[in-house]
């Protein structure tokens, strides 16, 4: 396998993964950065030099995988394509490895990093091993990609971005699951979907590539969401499912669940919309709810998805990975809502408080 690109965004998790596995791997970058770098030398995979090489194309590689961070002219994709080999994006590649699998995929403009890292430490914890895809490094493992094969079925995070520089289509509409789930649907990437109709299509042709005994979760508070649900005949069945009951309570999240209270580590109107997401595709995967709230209760959310940073009586520093304006609103929200007194403060005593915090870390 070799790939170009190696060192991208989030692909030096499929080089390594298909390196373990006993596969023969090799990877061209002009540019590599931690920790895709740190994680690739680790594995003994970081290339020796960085820049484009044509002459390392040669027909024994069985597949070359091109990343997004290449270009359409790239020399080692154009001697790949002269040579006539099998070109593969991630999405493509790893659709192919899990084709005997079944497939989880979690959709949706917000959330769906969020949604797979609570299914996956719910799995962690009870210790069911399974195959998976996340976009974001979790605290409680180190892979954010495990392939096996033995494991029957894998969980995939999934992107609606392109899905290399030769192929345009959307990364999800490649895996083909039985089980969906869809967060939501705001406007995003509009560098490549120039239209808000055009983004709502790729959602429509996503849900059609269900499998007719399949099932698609979908949550019925996101008004597009749900007029492109209610609007469109799909032959898999859908549920909806809005945000977990519960209440605030001296500034903890409690979930109300058959007159008990659960205090949780997250918050915020979307945190409790992902976590009863979270809690559908458990029970559906097999998990029963006594055991989902057993772990769901010590999830402290996924790397900089308002990740706390630093807290002390009076203040608290979050970390967010809100690249759009619809996240960027709903972490505001959140935090507004959590901490209504200390909003209210802050009004007041701006200049005041982010002195007096910074202060207090240093």
């Amino acid at each position: 396998l070799h790939f170009i690109a190696i060192g991208g965004s989030g692909m030096d998790s499929l080089p390594i993964a298909m390196h373990l596995l006993g596969h023969k791997v090799s990877g061209s970058d002009d540019a590599i950065y931690d920790p895709s770098r740190s994680n690739l030398e680790a594995s003994g995979l970081l290339p020796h030099n960085l820049g484009w090489f044509p002459e390392k194309i040669n027909s024994e590689f069985d597949v070359v995988i091109l990343g997004m961070h290449a270009k359409k002219d790239n020399p080692e994709l154009l001697e790949a394509q002269k040579k006539g080999l099998k070109i593969q994006s991630y999405p493509e590649f790893l659709a192919a490895r899990s084709q005997n699998k079944s497939r989880v995929v979690i959709a949706g403009s917000h959330g769906k990093t969020t949604i797979t890292s609570m299914i996956l430490y719910v799995l962690h914890y009870h210790e069911i091993k399974t195959d998976f895809m996340v976009g974001a490094q979790l605290k409680f493992m180190s892979e954010t990609l495990s392939i096996s094969k033995e494991n029957d079925f894998i969980l995939l995070e999934g992107d609606e971005y392109l899905s290399s520089p030769i192929d345009l289509r959307p990364k999800f509409l490649w895996y083909r699951p039985e089980i969906a789930l869809i967060s939501g649907i705001a406007w995003d990437h509009i560098n490549v979907f120039p239209t808000f109709e055009n983004y709502i299509e790729q959602f429509k042709i996503f849900a059609e590539c269900v499998y007719d005994d399949g099932c698609i979760f979908y949550c019925n508070e996101d008004n597009e969401l749900k007029k492109l649900m209610s609007s469109n005949d799909f032959n898999c069945e859908l549920k909806s499912y809005s945000a977990h009951d519960h209440n605030i309570i001296n500034g903890v999240t409690n979930l109300v669940q058959e007159n008990q209270q659960i205090p949780i580590e997250i918050f915020g109107l979307h945190n409790l919309q992902n976590l009863k997401a979270a809690q559908l595709v458990c029970e559906k995967i097999g998990i029963d709810k006594i055991d989902f709230y057993q772990s769901i209760s010590d999830f402290k959310g996924a790397s900089k998805r308002m990740e706390l940073v630093k807290a002390n009586d009076r203040s608290a520093f979050y970390k967010d990975f809100a690249h759009s304006p619809s996240k960027l609103k709903a972490t505001t929200n959140a935090l507004k809502n959590q901490f209504p007194k200390r909003m209210n403060f802050l009004k007041r005593n701006s200049t005041y408080l982010l002195l007096t915090y910074v202060q207090d870390l240093l």
